[in-house]
């Protein structure tokens, strides 16, 4: 069964980094297109990052643009976003999801997603 688990959220004051991690099972990254979305309490669930089957091309919501970096290590299956300068707005529940083809911004398009972890960005 495919499955994706999420890890790395934490409490972090403004300014801090974080690093989160998406480890698949069941399924081969290297074969999807892999994305990074957000949701905030009360918010509906928002693009932050993704990166192409090949790896080739990267896209950031603007927010974070210059402050987080997607990647992806296919020989341990996973994918990561690295975040830095991190400020309180980007509190919220970080999800990864994977789709077959190309990458998107619509969440409705990603066909397997983690559990979520949580990222608290304290002012």
């Amino acid at each position: 069964q495919a499955q994706l688990v999420e890890s790395g959220g934490a409490l972090v004051q403004t300014g801090g980094s974080l690093s989160l991690s998406c480890a698949a099972s069941g399924l081969f990254l290297s074969n999807y297109a892999m994305a990074w979305f957000r949701q905030a309490p009360g918010k509906e669930r928002e693009f932050v990052a993704s990166l192409s089957l090949g790896g080739t091309i990267i896209n950031y919501v603007d927010s974070v643009k210059g402050r987080f970096t997607i990647s992806r290590d296919d020989s341990k299956n996973t994918v990561y976003l690295q975040m830095d300068s991190l400020k309180p707005e980007d509190t919220a529940i970080y999800y990864c999801a994977a789709r077959s083809g190309r990458a998107t911004i619509d969440f409705h398009e990603y066909n397997y997603w983690g559990q979520g972890t949580q990222v608290t960005v304290s002012s």
